[in-house]
């Protein structure tokens, strides 16, 4: 019994250790792929079957940010490991794991263009297949905060900001992983931390895509049957794109 317990002690210990590196390493890939500066930028993940949330705490520079500093806390926001406070952004992160069941890992940037889309207030365009591989359609940009929302409770209501922006135009987030608060910055997510970096990634480059076509042709479209036959070929039961399997001959 007693040898049991241990057991069970030394798994949860080293599953907790593995979940904390793992959001740490997300963390650090954003400053690997160039899409933040100093301490502009946070990656959080959940462990669904615990109920806990890891994120970077906030303030702490990239290089000098060891797994241990990672902050682990419940979906209501209590600390209950961590010896520093967590990402002023924590509640904009609970919101979305809250009300978006299928997602594992949530990041926010400060990208250069996807965060020019958002100080503009407009949704970036799909205009080609490199959007269309990974969003179903525009990435929405939500409405302005008022007074009071911003005095209030201001990182929940842009959790809340996101979440209505999704209900009210019917959005899948499975589908369209990316958002952007108006005149703030884009939020990502996936089914891990990492698959929420690589949409980070992504959200970036079509952001700058978008910028250059409006540019060179400002009337540019995108034909909606080739935006369906693109997404559909990496997302749904259709999907044909990568490995079926684990070989690769």
């Amino acid at each position: 019994m007693v040898d049991t317990l241990i057991f069970e002690q030394m798994r949860e210990s080293h599953e907790r250790a593995k979940f904390l590196s793992e959001v740490f390493e997300a963390n650090c890939s954003l400053v690997k792929h160039g899409l933040v500066l100093f301490t502009w930028g946070n990656v959080s993940g959940i462990d669904r079957k615990r109920g806990l949330v890891a994120i970077k705490p906030s303030g702490v520079p990239y290089d000098r940010m060891t797994a241990e500093d990672i902050v682990l806390l419940t979906l209501e926001g209590e600390v209950v490991a961590g010896r520093l406070k967590p990402s002023s952004d924590t509640p904009t992160h609970l919101a979305l794991y809250r009300a978006f069941p299928g997602i594992g890992g949530v990041v926010h940037t400060h990208s250069t263009y996807a965060t020019a889309w958002a100080q503009a207030g407009y949704d970036i365009p799909i205009l080609g297949t490199t959007h269309a591989d990974y969003f179903s359609r525009d990435v929405p940009c939500t409405r302005n905060m008022n007074e009071t929302k911003i005095k209030g409770d201001y990182e929940k209501e842009t959790g809340k900001m996101i979440i209505n922006c999704f209900e009210e135009e019917d959005l899948n987030p499975m589908h369209l992983p990316a958002v952007l608060v108006k005149n703030h910055g884009p939020f990502t997510w996936g089914k891990t931390p990492e698959e929420a970096v690589h949409h980070a990634v992504v959200l970036e480059e079509v952001a700058k895509l978008a910028h250059l076509t409006r540019m060179i042709n400002p009337i540019a479209i995108m034909n909606k049957h080739l935006v369906e036959k693109h997404f559909s070929r990496k997302h749904g039961p259709e999907a044909y794109y990568g490995q079926t399997n684990e070989s690769t001959n």
